[in-house]
């Protein structure tokens, strides 16, 4: 898939896994799910103390990740065919979507508060352009 048609939070989060593949491997391993992971980063951020276990070795994995024996890369392929199974695109972008969302309602009750307290500001600039109620839209599949 191109990185091009994917939002920009999921590549972000592949940014992410790149910088962490220790994050990686314990998906491969069966500890954790790419949904789990995804909504921890997206709603904790990637400087929550959630990933310090993952960025302490990060530079030693990735260096033994880069070049795994043969049969290992066998192993790997198949396992990663599996999780891409086991994801669920929907639940991934409503996901999205209700970030999208929440950030709308935080842009609308601070655009209130500026509004509110700006008022005589706006009596003087009449041609201000009128805030968008959907800072961010998603068309759905």
């Amino acid at each position: 898939m191109d990185d091009s048609k994917l939002h920009p939070s999921v590549r972000e989060f592949k940014q992410f896994l790149k910088d962490n593949p220790k994050v990686v491997r314990d998906v491969r391993l069966g500890k954790k799910t790419w949904q789990d992971l995804y909504e921890d980063w997206s709603l904790l951020g990637e400087k929550d103390e959630r990933w310090t276990e993952y960025k302490d070795d990060a530079k030693m994995t990735e260096t033994v990740e880069e070049n795994p024996p043969k049969g290992e890369k066998i192993e790997l392929v198949s396992q990663l065919f599996n999780q891409l199974k086991n994801m669920d695109p929907e639940q991934i972008q409503k996901q999205i979507s209700n970030i999208s969302q929440a950030l709308g309602a935080i842009q609308g009750v601070i655009s209130q508060f500026q509004s509110s307290s700006g008022k005589n500001e706006q009596s003087q600039s009449p041609s201000a352009p009128p805030a968008s109620k959907h800072p961010f839209s998603f068309r759905q599949d």
